[in-house]
């Protein structure tokens, strides 16, 4: 029956869904391309293994043998390729993308943007880093007492001039390197963060490849200790462990030094934005961790959509059968508006994935005036979009769970794995609520450079169009330009009014970073406002060049987005005039639900146009042809029905239940 039923849903579509893959995909050659790749992981034994029920132990075997599949990829595919491939393996295996993606996105992509094209030719080419030949990196930034804080790590590279090598170590317990993927048995090499010495005097964090294993042997080196940290939240195929370093000797060549060198005789030399340059390394990171969040979303809202318009329960349809749950107002509500923001995610990963090659193209051009703006835009955008792209991932994860009910609780519908190998993002990379208020010091920093008659980067440039008034009224709910308009408002005062006060604390302490922690609630709302202010701005260009056929749906998406942020942020238009009347969130309200009852045709459409196959989805109540009770009871039985008796039967639970008992002695 829910076979039949799926199909009527799809009868009810306004558009053609495949039209919108293309434009989710960002074209139709682009959309064969990832076809082509999807099919390749379906028809591989070794990603057709489920792994609901290994041991960590096995997942991190499993891990492995995945990773030997994807490799040979590389020099097949060719870069861009390859990571579009790495974007499909994070939708089915988070752990195996996570351990592949440390040695390529961040032991790799480090040497190449921090090191020279030598340091790169000589331990990616030559040395079999790109094949994974005798070679696996990994990233030694974290350690066991500071994680975000780049800036104050505490393993050390002490220049000996003598020999002209650095020497690598930890010098107590806090600086223990921890959480270090594939450290505990797989890497050879590190990027090792460590604190420059040179002649005593220390330089900051810089970068250093160490070599952790004999290559032949993989026994450990001399000097380092390595131990595995063992049983995590999620992502258990991941080899995680600590390192420590004791007076490693490493030459002066291994010091990444495309912006900070040190000669023979102890020379540091560094441009005046090398700080700003170290940093490439973790933006590029977190961009990636952009398109993931849309990625990973567009799986679980397609689950939770597709369970939504097949379950019955309660009410009456008019026909003599219960209701579809998708048909309650306040279902609606809790997942039309997450449906929008995974919209609103794709076009903001496309946007700072752009935006990112713009700025590398800008320092390329060697002229860091004209960079430097766009550089300190990326640092802010990245860090908010990573910050509140993660958070709305785990919430469209966790409340897709709540919304399939007890279902949505078992390990083979997806949400619980996921949602346990998802939420690391939330802390990796940079902590979000750190990020948060790294971007909130930089539009304080921003404004402050705006009031000396400095030039703005492209996506903080509006702070410089202030109003001082601004009205939006009920009858501009639907236009989404108002609303970008009341949001730009919004933004420019709470940046000015936390510059203000940042200003304020600033003369009465005269110390700059107790200035800027007093306002630290000022910097993590106009990080949140600024973001998803961003995020519109981009959602509703985007719609505006799609095509005729599907922009009346992308367009009442977009106007979802708008004012679901806009409700849950409401009490700032009141603040600030923007809004009045006691009905205006009322109103709201009821345009939201308004959208979502235009919007109800079309949702199965709408997820069909994500193009992820019931291989990918890898739930039993998110299939695509529906049958979500079929497929599951056959499912479950399938892992689960083979073995009536327990096999602690005889050891245990028999001796209990057959115990002598003092009252039983006289019974028969």
């Amino acid at each position: 029956m829910s076979l039949q039923e799926m199909c009527e849903e799809r009868e009810k579509c306004s558009f053609n869904t495949r039209e919108l893959t293309y434009f989710l995909d960002g074209g139709k050659d682009k959309t064969l391309e990832l076809e082509e790749m999807m099919t390749s992981f379906e028809r591989d034994p070794i990603f057709k293994v489920p792994t609901y029920d290994l041991s960590w132990k096995e997942q991190r075997e499993m891990s492995f043998k995945r990773i030997t599949r994807m490799v040979p990829f590389l020099s097949l595919d060719g870069e861009e390729k390859f990571n579009k491939r790495m974007g499909l393996l994070a939708i089915i295996d988070g752990a195996t993308y996570t351990r592949l993606g440390v040695h390529f996105g961040l032991f790799t992509q480090t040497v190449r943007a921090l090191g020279t094209p030598e340091q790169f030719t000589h331990w990616c080419v030559d040395k079999g880093g790109l094949k994974c030949s005798k070679f696996f990196g990994c990233f030694g930034m974290t350690e066991l007492t500071h994680g975000s804080n780049v800036a104050g790590l505490q393993t050390l590279a002490t220049y000996d001039e003598d020999d002209g090598c650095f020497l690598i170590h930890t010098p107590h317990l806090g600086a223990t390197k921890w959480w270090i993927g594939g450290a505990a048995h797989s890497a050879t090499h590190c990027v090792v963060y460590a604190r420059l010495i040179v002649k005593g005097k220390d330089y900051g964090t810089k970068n250093f490849v160490v070599q952790l294993r004999d290559v032949n042997t993989h026994e450990l080196l001399p000097g380092i200790a390595i131990g595995d940290i063992g049983k995590k939240m999620g992502r258990d195929g991941i080899d995680n462990g600590w390192i420590q370093f004791t007076h490693v000797r490493i030459p002066r060549f291994n010091m990444l030094s495309k912006y900070t060198s040190v000669d023979d005789e102890g020379n540091v030399s560094k441009p005046k934005f090398a700080e700003q340059l170290g940093y490439t390394a973790l933006v590029m990171g977190r961009v990636t961790m952009v398109y993931d969040s849309y990625t990973t979303g567009k799986r679980f809202i397609t689950i939770a959509l597709r369970y939504a318009a097949m379950r019955r329960q309660f009410g009456n349809d008019g026909t003599g059968k219960e209701k579809k749950i998708i048909d309650y107002t306040h279902h609606r509500r809790r997942l039309f508006p997450l449906l929008a923001s995974v919209f609103a995610l794709n076009a903001s990963s496309a946007e700072v994935e752009a935006f990112q090659k713009k700025a590398q193209e800008s320092v390329l051009s060697g002229d860091m005036d004209k960079a430097l703006p766009n550089l300190k835009d990326l640092f802010a955008l990245s860090a908010g979009m990573k910050a509140f792209g993660t958070w709305e991932t785990c919430k469209i994860i966790d409340e897709g769970r709540q919304s399939c009910g007890g279902h949505g609780y078992s390990g083979y519908n997806g949400f619980g794995q996921g949602y346990n190998d998802w939420v690391v993002q939330c802390t990796w990379e940079g902590d979000n609520n750190v990020l948060s208020l790294s971007c909130g010091r930089a539009l304080i920093q921003n404004y402050l450079a705006l009031e000396k008659g400095e030039k703005l980067g492209d996506y903080s440039k509006y702070l410089a169009n202030y109003a001082s008034t601004f009205e939006l009224k009920t009858s501009q709910l639907e236009d989404i330009e108002q609303i970008i308009s009341a949001w730009e408002f919004i933004s420019q005062n709470l940046v000015k009014k936390a510059t203000t006060s940042y200003k304020n604390f600033l003369k009465a302490s005269g110390n700059q970073e107790d200035a800027f922690e007093k306002v630290s609630s000022n910097r993590f709302e106009i990080a949140k406002i600024h973001t998803k202010l961003i995020t519109l701005k981009t959602f509703y260009s985007r719609v505006q060049k799609a095509k005729a056929e599907i922009k009346p749906v992308l367009t009442l998406l977009c106007q979802l987005y708008a004012l679901s942020i806009t409700v849950e942020n409401i009490g700032q238009l009141y603040s600030f005039g923007v809004i009045t009347g006691s009905d205006f969130t009322q109103q709201v309200n009821f345009k939201i639900d308004e959208i979502n009852e235009k919007l109800r045709p079309d949702i199965v459409g709408i997820t069909d146009s994500f193009n992820l196959s019931d291989f990918f989805i890898a739930s039993q109540i998110g299939k695509k042809q529906g049958g979500i009770y079929e497929e599951y009871f056959s499912f479950v039985n399938s892992q689960t029905g083979k073995e009536q008796i327990p096999y602690y039967y005889e050891t245990v639970f028999k001796p209990y239940l057959h115990r002598s008992l003092e009252q039983n002695d006289n019974e028969d």
